[in-house]
């Protein structure tokens, strides 16, 4: 006779596991996502001031000294699609730790005084970074399934509050330690250090959990529950997905904006005749602004039911942004600086949580954080580059912000498909 599953018997078993009670406190855990999170732009946004440096002690061209920053963000995009790989087979703790000891190594390595090197260290940066990116939302959905919208705000903004802190110090770094940039920049391998030690007790959290899950199956239960085992539901067919790819878009886009205004603000609003030294001012305080936005804005989006309506509204505050800068460069550029700091902040944010709203399980919103993170830099990594290029071959930047104005349309419209109420 048949037995439905009403009837089949239940067995629970509790098997202490006194290592991850001591180390399972929310606390602990979201300590360790933040220290990890620190690290995601900071060692990036730490060579920007440093790059006039680099160029000069290496004797490097314009072109290759832009590669500096580039190759980093261009394998972000690269790196991305590998991850999940690796989170299924070694587990996302172990991938994590992993992903910011190599981030260290790349920092270290990035200071040696070859140019090989400094280029293997951009490459090992931004491999490190990628399986970061991909990793952590996939974290936040499993430890954080009812608030992973509002938690993917706390760690967005705590990136940026990474790459803030890290422009800001850089110089006095340099003048502190008195070892030129190679100290400067070098340094910043401690703050992986101490992320990597915070985060070691989920590690051991995790073999507890799965050697109290063999326990359980070496007894023979049945209808065990545990926990601290997230289910392995991949998506099928991702990148046949409409959805996967409006979201890809939408991050690749937004990042692309950014990217290209990181690298070429100061000098739009310089060669407009502001001094160099307020237009880095300005540059600074949209830095500043973008953490708000980062904060907020996936607060809001997991309050929502559908999220077309904030990604239509990021967008135009990009175009409004933009055309300030095309229009008034100088007059509206502290106008320019808040509205493009929210819109930027605030993309990043609901891009990063788009990935855990459309998905419904950990291994899911690894797969879409892989496929838009690909997707996403690899667009991204063109922005500044084109741009450089289109300013030399025009003379002038009102046909790169024109462009950046129509992109803004694709944003808007990529943003709608992927607010939709529906999962992957």
């Amino acid at each position: 006779m048949a037995v439905t599953r009403a009837q089949q018997p239940v067995v629970t078993t509790a098997l202490p596991l006194p290592v991850r009670s001591r180390l399972a406190h929310p606390a602990l855990l979201l300590t360790g996502i933040l220290l990890v999170a620190l690290n995601m732009r900071a060692c990036l946004a730490a060579v920007s001031p440093m790059v006039g440096e680099i160029q000069r002690s290496f004797g490097l061209s314009a072109t290759a000294s832009g590669l500096i920053t580039t190759v980093p963000v261009l394998f972000q995009g690269v790196g991305a699609p590998l991850t999940p790989r690796l989170t299924r087979r070694f587990g996302t703790e172990r991938v994590v730790l992993g992903a910011v000891l190599v981030l260290g190594a790349g920092v270290l390595l990035r200071v040696l005084p070859s140019v090989a090197a400094l280029y293997a260290g951009c490459v090992v940066i931004g491999v490190a970074i990628a399986v970061l990116n991909v990793s952590m939302p996939g974290l936040v959905k499993r430890e954080f399934p009812d608030r992973a919208a509002a938690m993917t705000g706390v760690y967005s903004t705590t990136m940026l509050v990474g790459a803030t802190m890290a422009a800001g110090l850089s110089v006095p770094l340099e003048h502190a330690l008195g070892g030129g940039w190679e100290a400067s920049l070098g340094a910043w391998s401690l703050l992986a250090l101490v992320a990597a030690v915070a985060w070691l007790p989920q590690v051991l959290r995790a073999r507890a959990a799965r050697d109290g899950a063999g326990a359980v199956g070496a007894v023979g239960a049945v209808g065990v529950t545990n926990p601290t085992v997230a289910p392995v539901r991949p998506i099928q067919g991702i990148w046949r997905s409409p959805l996967a790819w409006q979201i890809s878009l939408f991050m690749g886009i937004s990042s692309l904006l950014v990217y290209t205004l990181v690298a070429w603000m100061p000098t739009i609003l310089a060669d407009h005749g502001m001094d160099r030294g307020e237009a880095g001012l300005v540059f600074a305080f949209s830095n500043l602004v973008q953490v708000a936005g980062a904060f907020l804005v996936p607060l809001f989006a997991g309050r929502m039911t559908n999220q077309r309506a904030l990604a239509v509204a990021m967008a135009l505050l990009n175009a409004v942004g933009i055309a300030v800068l095309l229009i008034a460069p100088v007059p509206g550029a502290w106008v320019a600086a808040v509205i493009l700091g929210v819109a930027q902040g605030g993309s990043l944010g609901l891009g990063l949580a788009f990935i855990v709203l459309r998905t419904d399980s950990a291994a899911g919103a690894a797969q879409l954080g892989g496929m838009s993170q690909a997707v996403g830099y690899l667009v991204a990594a063109a922005g500044p580059v084109g741009a450089g290029a289109l300013r030399q071959a025009t003379g002038g930047w009102t046909t790169v912000l024109a462009l950046m104005l129509v992109l803004t349309g694709v944003v808007a419209v990529a943003g709608w498909g992927a607010g939709r109420d529906r999962t992957l």
